[in-house]
């Protein structure tokens, strides 16, 4: 079965059984939807012909939304072109925040201030550090995604973090590190336990975490995660841009499983690859279809949430003058030409037909999606 249209087989056999059983939230109920239209004629079709033979090819568009597994290639593509021209000719390094598994359920219940509050708690650990800092002291930059997937498709809460491993001053001076790490990960593990901590007891207080309503499970909680070594998990650092980015790249438009790492789909159950981090090999696992649903529609976002986030002086507001700065200030002219150099994904050229060899398809007709075409009559 091609894996594009595994996914689309896969809800269409299990998710009336699922719905049985479990109510869906509206994002989950969009998302379902979505997949189930994705690349099908509901949402119109681009009708191709070829200039020489002048055989039809008709192509369905995809749904494009965030969570569908057949889509968000082009928009991987698009951001990580814009993102190229951020890179600066410095050291980079990946930092890994994870949520301990005792706050799954919490992110369940209220996933948008859990989200929240670990983007903020992230970047408040690496701010305040690097304003005390004495090899690397001044404004960091920070480009950030949220991750809430295992291999296994299972609940695990982690922030994926691109630093560049330099800081700007308050007098605009640029400062670079020679180290091959950013910051001490058990210090940096530790403020960023009491700083999290600190926020969920809070934001319990205000009444932002109402749906926990036991002020005794609250506090053992919170207790015993202040008594638990955290995990920052630092990679090595990149030198070269276009790895930076093309690495982001896949973190920042993937949702919970690829359809290429579907192997198989029967009556009742779907096989998909995994890694074992634990020992490095490629796995296959069998779920019960209704359970393969529940892990995947588990990590759909509350609408309007965001997963890539920018902060420091990569933050929206100040990101082109502060890197304007900052590029004035480096004398590395070769690097700045090397990171605006060709793209990263190639421009498409015209299909050749793949009947006649020669020919290329143009696009002759363009079919609108039935929704539009129903409000026109109406």
């Amino acid at each position: 079965m091609p894996s594009t249209l595994a996914f689309t087989s896969i809800a269409q056999s299990f998710l009336p059984a699922y719905r049985a059983r479990y109510a869906l939230s509206p994002q989950q109920a969009s998302t379902c939807q979505n997949i189930l239209q994705c690349h099908t004629a509901k949402l119109g079709c681009l009708d191709y012909a070829c200039d020489a033979c002048a055989r039809h090819y008709p192509r369905y568009p995809s749904c494009r939304h965030r969570h569908c597994p057949q889509c968000q290639q082009r928009a991987s593509a698009r951001w990580a072109e814009q993102r190229m021209a951020d890179v600066l000719p410095v050291t980079y390094f990946h930092l890994v925040f994870t949520l301990p598994h005792e706050l799954n359920v919490w992110a369940q219940l209220h996933p948008e201030v859990i989200y929240h509050t670990l983007f903020q708690c992230a970047w408040q650990t690496l701010d305040s550090y690097s304003r005390r800092n004495r090899q690397l002291q001044g404004k960091l930059g920070m480009t950030a995604v949220s991750h809430t997937w295992g291999q296994n498709l299972s609940q695990h809460i982690h922030l994926h973090c691109l630093i560049p491993g330099a800081a700007l001053t308050n007098d605009g001076v640029w400062v670079s590190t020679r180290r091959d790490y950013l910051y001490p990960q058990r210090a940096l593990a530790k403020l960023f336990r009491g700083k999290m901590v600190s926020a969920l007891r809070q934001a319990w207080s205000s009444g932002a975490l109402h749906r926990l309503n036991d002020r005794t499970q609250v506090d053992r909680c919170l207790t015993a995660l202040m008594a638990k070594d955290w995990l920052i998990h630092t990679k090595p650092h990149l030198n070269q841009a276009e790895t930076v980015v093309r690495y982001l790249a896949r973190y920042a438009h993937r949702t919970a499983i690829s359809p290429s790492r579907i192997v198989a789909v029967d009556e009742t159950s779907v096989s998909f690859k995994w890694k074992d981090y634990r020992d490095h090999q490629q796995k296959i696992m069998t779920l019960e279809g209704g359970e393969f649903l529940h892990r995947f529609l588990l990590h759909v976002l509350p609408k309007g949430l965001m997963r890539i986030r920018h902060y420091g002086f990569l933050a929206n507001r100040v990101r082109v003058a502060r890197l304007e700065q900052i590029r004035a200030s480096l004398t590395t002219a070769e690097a700045e030409t090397d990171s605006k150099a060709a793209p990263i994904y190639p421009r498409p050229t015209p299909e050749r037909c793949p009947a006649c060899g020669t020919g290329h398809l143009r696009l002759c007709a363009i079919c609108r999606p039935a929704k539009v075409r129903r409000q026109r009559l109406q």
